[in-house]
């Protein structure tokens, strides 16, 4: 039987940002604060999986 392997604490971190930043393009904002948004929360989420890349 396999297991389920437990995502690191922070590919859980890097999945939050993404879904923050999906939900900026929901906002009720202009389209250019959306995309502001959108891109400083995904480039969080890069960032942070560059990360745990360089600690494997």
């Amino acid at each position: 039987m396999k297991h389920a392997i437990n995502p690191s604490a922070l590919q859980q971190h890097a999945a939050a940002w993404r879904a923050r930043a999906i939900a900026a393009l929901r906002g009720n904002s202009s389209l250019s604060v959306r995309l502001r948004r959108y891109n400083q929360a995904m480039a969080r989420a890069r960032a942070l999986e560059v990360q745990e890349v360089a600690n494997v």
